[in-house]
């Protein structure tokens, strides 16, 4: 049985958890994808669940907000 409701479960939790992350340390969209050399616009994408990301995209957001990579992969219970 799959852990996840549906295809795009995980994606979504980590898109909510960037958003989260980037908000409390306060930094723009457009600063964090000036840290990892991507568009303001992918990352806009992203935290709205409408765009999918690559392990190399998952590492500079990672970077890019220095954190570690189960700070994107936390779920919350509701």
């Amino acid at each position: 049985m799959n852990k996840y409701e549906n295809e795009n479960a995980l994606l979504l939790i980590v898109a909510k958890n960037l958003k989260k992350i980037r908000q409390a340390k306060k930094i723009s969209q457009e600063e964090l994808g000036f840290r990892c050399g991507i568009s303001k616009n992918y990352i806009s994408d992203f935290e709205r669940g409408r765009r999918n990301i690559t392990l190399k995209v998952f590492q500079k957001i990672v970077e890019g907000l220095n954190v570690q990579p189960e700070e994107l992969l936390k779920t919350h219970s509701k």
